[in-house]
């Protein structure tokens, strides 16, 4: 994939994000106008009236929430993270056009322990086995962070079960240069007996994957990674590499948001992510 092929699709979905009112195009987008889903009010949800679910899934009970209503988008929660620790606003705009889904990884959170080896491979079966116990086929995906990881593995390992994938705050593997800050601190977990059991699972978990660089190029679905600029622990280098290797990925970065910046910036990540679910297909590219 070239490079215009993305910086075009950024400056398209910078455009819809803009739009005060909806979306306006000009002669440089990279899709029609009425393609885009600006959300120009802010829904919110609680977290702390919206009632904690069970599925049981490959011998262990994760608990999820739902929110919104309809295409489904399951959310995958990066490294010793809960449910609790998604924004209410940045779920709040997603579940205003789609029933949004998060859930625990086994070991974390209101999900039973581990009953297996942990792995990245394992988080990446449960998440696909989830979805037809929520009652699909297959679901829209975002993972951030650990999360990310996991969603590349299901979408290799279970493509049928994605529709459209987000990746934020995105690495291949952990063990490269670019991501040697958090190689320490995973690695640090893993030994820590202070931390929680699942947070040592997770742990060891990341530091025995074996990454996704000779996957990433046989990824055939609509793909957007998104980043900040400042983020020190999967830094925006490792996602233009990685939009190089997923043909037709869109590459949204923001300046000076750091790890995880749907904390930091959840109206802009939110409005980025229902602008690139809402579009029906890939826009041609020419030239």
């Amino acid at each position: 994939m070239n490079r215009k092929h993305f910086l075009i699709l950024t400056i398209a979905i910078t455009i819809c994000l803009l739009a005060a009112a909806g979306c306006t195009g000009t002669s440089g987008s990279a899709q029609p106008a009425d393609t885009c889903q600006v959300v120009t009010q802010l829904p919110s949800v609680s977290f702390n009236v919206t009632p904690v679910q069970y599925a049981t899934v490959n011998g262990v009970k994760l608990g999820y929430r739902e929110f919104g209503s309809g295409e489904p988008l399951l959310m995958v929660m990066g490294f010793d993270g809960n449910i609790d620790g998604w924004n209410e606003t940045f779920i709040g705009i997603l579940a205003s056009k789609y029933h949004v889904y998060t859930y625990d990884h086994r070991g974390m959170g209101y999900s039973s322990d581990y009953n297996t080896t942990p792995s990245i491979l394992q988080f990446a079966d449960d998440a696909a086995a989830l979805m037809p116990v929520l009652g699909y086929d297959s679901m829209h995906v975002y993972g951030v962070s650990m999360g990310s990881s996991v969603s590349q593995q299901l979408v290799i390992d279970h493509p049928e079960r994605v529709r459209k994938l987000i990746l934020s705050s995105s690495s291949y593997s952990v063990q490269i240069p670019e991501t040697e800050k958090l190689l320490g601190d995973v690695k640090s977990t893993a030994i820590d007996p202070t931390a929680p059991v699942g947070e040592r699972e997770e742990a060891k978990a990341i530091l025995a994957w074996n990454g996704t660089w000779s996957g990433l190029a046989g990824i055939n679905k609509d793909v957007m990674l998104i980043v900040g600029t400042a983020d020190d622990l999967t830094p925006d280098s490792v996602s233009v590499q990685m939009a190089g290797q997923i043909n037709g990925s869109w590459l949204v970065r923001f300046k000076g948001i750091p790890h995880a910046g749907s904390m930091y910036a959840p109206v802009e990540y939110g409005q980025s992510v229902v602008t690139f679910l809402g579009m029906d297909e890939s826009p041609a590219i020419t030239g």
